[in-house]
C-alpha cells in the first residue's frame, strides 16, 4: 500500500481531462505521483499545483466518478456549493471547475491543501479582478465586524456576516417590505401594491414584501388608470361635471331593464291583446307564492319593472314599481334624471332617449376603463399613489445594489469551504486516501458493534431491497441493519470481513455510533452470507457435518419423544377404562398385531434380529477393513490424513479464496449511488482490520479462572486416550517400539531377534 508510482508524460499541448466522445487519454507535461491501494492506481496530491493541474489527470485513473450529495459524512452546504446543476450528485467536471474555480482566485493553490477554514487576505490574487473583489470584500467584512487589526477570515465570520446582512434594511434581494419604506406614503403604497398585485418573500424571515416585477406592474396599472380619468376631462364627456360618472353609473345600472319596459309598452300599444302574454302569468305568480319571497330575489327581479299597458310612462317610484328595482331605480332617478330632467314621478320613452343621447359619450367612457385591481379607485387615490412612484422604485433599487456584496460573500464563503473541505474531497473521490490510510472515509458512516466484533465498513442505504441486489455483487458478507434513535430512523449496511458468521441472523441486535459518535440500537434485517476468511472456510464443512448429526439425533429424539407419548396415552386410556364392561363392537373386532416396535409386543422378531445382527456386522467388517488398510499405510498415514482433510475442506476453502479475492468495495458503494471506477478490492489483511474481533488488551491478565465453564471430563479423557492410542499403534506399526517391547508384542519377532543371534 506505500509504494509510489511516478508517471511523467512529455506532450507539449494539453487538453481537458475526460473529453466527451474520445477515448484519448489528456496531454499533460505535469509530474505526477501514485499510490497503489486496493489493486488500484491512485493520484497523491503533494501540492496545490496537483490540484491546479487536475484537470490534465486522465479520468480513468480517478477512483470514483460520481457521489451523491446526500448520505455521505462531508458538509452539504460545500457539495450544493460545487453541484452547479442542483442535480444531487457530484461529478468530475464540477470538482474541476471548483479547483479552477478556487485557483483563479488565489495566489498560490497550496492554500487549499492546508484546510482548516481560515484564510488570509494576503493569499488572494489580488491582481486579477476576482480576487481583488474578493479581498476588498472581506477587508470590508472584517471593518464592520471590528478587526481592523486582523487580515484573517473565518467561515464562522462569514457566516455571522450573511445572517446580519439577512435582517439588515436592504439584504440585496429586490424586496421591500412596508418596513423598509420610512414615510407613511411610501408604506401605504406598498401594502396596496402587495394587495392587489400580489408579495414576494423577503430573504430575511420570509416576510412578505415587493419585488421591481410587482412595483413595476402595480405603477403601470395606475398610470393605466390615471389615463382615464384625463380623458374624462373634456366637456362632452361631462354634461354634469363631476357628477357625469355618477349619473352614467346609475343609468348603466337600469338601462337594459328601461328598454325592456318601453318595447313592452310597445308592442303593447301596437296590439292590446299582447298586454296579457306580456305581463306575468298567473302560473308564474302561483310558482313564486310557493316560496319564501324576498324583493331582492331573481325571480321577483326578473319580472318587468312595470304592469306593462299601451302608451305608459315608467314609474320612477310607488308601489306599481317592481319591488326588485327601487332601489337602483331611485339612485336613477336622483343622479341622472333630476339633474338633467328635472324633478318628474314618471318616465316616458322620449325623455329616456334624450337622456340616454346626452349620457351616452361619458357611458362610452366607463366602457373603455381598464379592467384593473385599481379600476375602482378613485382619481385623487390614483395621483396618490402614483406620486411614490419614484421613491419606490428608487428603494428597491437601492436594496438590490446591496446583492454585489452578497455575491461577494457567497464568494467567500465558498471559497474558505473549498479551503477547509476540497482536499477531503479529492482524498475520497479523486483517490480513496482516507479509506485505505483509515482515517474515516466520507462514505463510512460509522462503525457497528455486534457479535463480539466492530465494522467499520458501514454505508448508509436507502433501499434495503434495492441496495442488496447489486452490493450482493462485493462477495462480501454484508449485514443490513435498521438503526432507531429517540424516534430517528435510519438504515445502514455493514460488512463483517473478519470472524466467523455462525451466530450472524436476522433478529440479532447491536449498537451503532454513527461519525458524530451518537449511538443507535441496530437490528439485522437482511443478511448476504459469503466466507470472512481461509480459516472460517476450513471449518464450515466439519461445522455443517455437526449440525446436521445434531438434526438428525434431534429429529429421532422427537419421532421417539411423539411414539412414547401416544403408546403412554394408550396405556392411561387402558388404565383409566379397565374398570369399565367391554364394548360389544369393540371386542368383536380383532385385535391389531403389535409391530416389532412397539411397547407391547408380546415376542421378538428372530428374523428381524438376524437381519440387523448381518447388518451390523457387515457394517464392522467394512470397517475394520477400511481401519486395516489405513494402518497398512505405515509412515504414509499423516500424508493420508492430510489427503482426507484436504478432501472435505478443500472445496470449501478453495470457493473462500476465490470469493476472498473477488471481495471488494465497488458494488457497495455503487448500490448506494456512487460511481466507482475500479473494483476496490478488500484483501484479507484489509478486511481484518475494517472487522476487529474482540481481543484482551495487551498485558491485562485474567485474576480467577471462568467457574462456569463448560467442563468436559469424559469427552476430554475418551479423545486423549484415542490419540494416544493412535500414536501409539502408528508408533508400533512403524516399527519404532520394538525395542522396547518384549518379542510377543514385537511388530516382527523375527526381524528383532536377528541381532542377538
Amino acid at each position: 500500500m506505500k509504494k509510489e508510482i511516478s508517471l511523467l508524460t512529455t506532450v507539449a499541448a494539453p487538453a481537458p481531462a475526460g473529453t466527451p466522445g474520445t477515448d484519448t487519454p489528456p496531454r499533460t507535461t505535469h509530474r505526477w505521483q501514485f499510490l497503489r491501494a486496493g489493486g488500484v492506481d491512485q493520484v497523491v496530491f503533494r501540492s496545490g499545483e496537483d490540484i491546479a493541474r487536475i484537470a490534465e489527470l486522465d479520468q480513468k485513473l480517478w477512483v470514483a466518478l460520481a457521489c451523491p450529495t446526500r448520505g455521505i459524512d462531508f458538509d452539504p452546504r460545500t457539495l450544493d456549493l460545487i453541484d452547479t446543476d442542483g442535480d444531487g450528485r457530484v461529478r468530475p467536471p464540477e470538482v474541476i471547475a471548483a479547483c479552477q474555480w478556487a485557483c483563479e482566485r488565489l495566489r498560490s493553490a497550496d492554500v487549499l491543501l492546508a484546510g482548516g477554514g481560515t484564510l488570509s487576505l494576503d493569499d488572494l490574487d489580488d491582481t486579477r479582478t476576482p480576487g481583488a473583489d474578493l479581498a476588498r470584500e472581506g477587508r470590508r467584512i472584517l471593518d464592520l465586524l471590528g478587526k481592523q487589526d486582523t487580515h484573517t477570515l473565518t467561515l464562522a465570520d462569514i457566516a455571522d456576516r450573511g445572517e446580519w446582512l439577512a435582517a439588515m434594511r436592504f439584504n440585496g434581494d429586490g424586496v421591500v417590505t412596508p418596513d423598509t419604506a420610512t414615510d407613511d406614503a411610501l408604506r401605504t403604497t406598498i401594502e396596496e401594491a402587495m394587495r392587489t398585485h400580489g408579495s414576494t418573500p423577503d430573504r430575511h424571515a420570509q416576510t412578505p414584501g415587493l419585488d421591481r416585477a410587482h412595483a413595476e406592474a402595480f405603477m403601470a396599472d395606475a398610470q393605466a388608470i390615471r389615463d382615464w380619468y384625463a380623458q374624462g376631462d373634456e366637456e362632452a364627456l361631462l354634461p354634469l361635471g363631476a357628477r357625469t360618472l355618477a349619473a352614467a353609473e346609475a343609468l348603466r345600472a337600469v338601462a337594459a331593464k328601461i328598454d325592456d319596459f318601453f318595447a313592452r309598452c310597445r308592442v303593447a300599444a301596437y296590439d292590446v291583446q299582447a298586454v296579457v302574454a306580456l305581463n306575468p302569468s298567473p302560473e308564474a305568480y302561483d310558482a313564486l307564492a310557493g316560496h319564501t319571497l324576498d324583493a331582492s330575489v331573481q325571480p321577483v327581479a326578473e319580472l318587468p319593472l312595470a304592469p306593462v299597458t299601451p302608451h305608459r310612462g315608467l314609474p320612477l317610484a310607488g308601489s306599481s314599481l317592481n319591488p326588485a328595482w327601487a332601489e337602483a331605480m331611485a339612485v336613477f332617478a336622483r343622479d341622472a334624471v333630476t339633474p338633467l330632467l328635472g324633478e318628474r314621478d314618471t318616465l316616458e320613452e322620449a325623455p329616456w332617449q334624450s337622456l340616454r343621447h346626452q349620457l351616452a359619450p361619458c357611458d362610452a367612457w366607463i366602457a373603455a376603463r381598464p379592467a384593473n385591481a385599481l379600476a375602482g379607485l378613485p382619481r385623487e387615490r390614483i395621483e396618490a399613489l402614483l406620486a411614490t412612484r419614484d421613491a419606490l422604485l428608487a428603494l428597491i433599487t437601492e436594496d438590490e445594489a446591496a446583492e454585489h456584496h452578497n455575491r461577494l460573500l457567497t464568494d467567500l464563503e465558498k471559497l474558505l469551504r473549498l479551503q477547509r473541505d476540497l482536499r477531503v474531497l479529492l482524498h475520497n473521490f479523486v483517490s480513496f486516501k482516507a479509506f485505505y490510510r483509515r482515517e474515516g472515509a466520507i462514505f463510512q458512516a460509522g462503525t457497528l458493534y455486534l457479535d463480539g466484533r466492530s465494522c467499520e465498513l458501514t454505508v448508509q442505504v436507502q433501499d434495503t431491497a434495492r441496495h442488496a441486489a447489486l452490493a450482493g455483487l462485493a462477495k462480501t458478507c454484508l449485514a443490513y441493519c435498521d438503526c432507531t434513535r429517540q424516534g430517528q430512523k435510519m438504515s445502514i449496511v455493514a460488512a463483517f470481513t473478519a470472524g466467523d458468521v455462525d451466530f450472524l441472523f436476522v433478529g440479532r441486535n447491536g449498537v451503532f455510533y454513527d461519525r458524530q459518535g451518537h449511538d443507535w440500537d441496530a437490528t439485522i434485517t437482511k443478511l448476504i452470507e459469503n466466507p470472512t476468511s481461509v480459516a472460517q472456510a476450513f471449518f464450515a464443512p466439519y461445522k455443517k457435518f455437526v449440525r446436521l448429526i445434531e438434526e438428525q439425533v434431534a429429529k429421532r429424539a422427537a419421532a421417539s419423544e411423539a411414539g412414547s407419548h401416544a403408546a403412554l396415552q394408550t396405556l392411561a386410556g387402558s388404565v383409566a377404562t379397565a374398570d369399565r364392561p367391554a364394548d360389544v363392537n369393540t371386542s368383536a373386532k380383532p385385535a391389531t398385531k403389535p409391530g416389532p416396535l412397539l411397547p407391547n409386543t408380546s415376542r421378538i422378531d428372530v428374523g428381524t434380529v438376524a437381519a440387523i445382527g448381518v447388518a451390523l456386522g457387515s457394517i464392522s467388517a467394512v470397517l475394520v477393513g477400511i481401519f486395516g488398510k489405513f494402518i497398512d499405510l505405515g509412515q504414509w498415514i499423516p500424508v493420508a490424513l492430510v489427503g482426507i482433510v484436504i478432501a472435505i475442506s478443500g472445496p470449501s476453502m478453495l470457493i473462500a479464496w476465490l470469493k476472498l479475492r473477488q471481495r471488494s468495495l465497488g458494488p457497495i458503494l455503487d448500490a448506494s449511488g456512487w460511481a466507482i471506477n475500479g473494483r476496490m478490492k478488500v484483501n484479507v489483511r484489509l478486511g481484518g482490520m475494517l472487522s476487529q474481533t474482540a481481543r484482551v488488551p495487551p498485558g491485562a491478565k485474567r485474576i480467577a479462572p471462568d467457574p462456569y465453564r463448560q467442563r468436559h471430563g469424559l469427552a476430554r479423557a475418551l479423545a486423549i486416550t484415542c490419540v494416544v492410542g493412535a500414536v501409539l499403534l502408528l508408533a508400533w506399526r512403524l516399527d519404532w517400539l520394538d525395542t522396547r517391547l518384549p518379542p510377543r508384542l514385537q511388530h516382527d519377532p523375527a526381524t528383532a531377534a536377528t541381532p542377538s543371534a
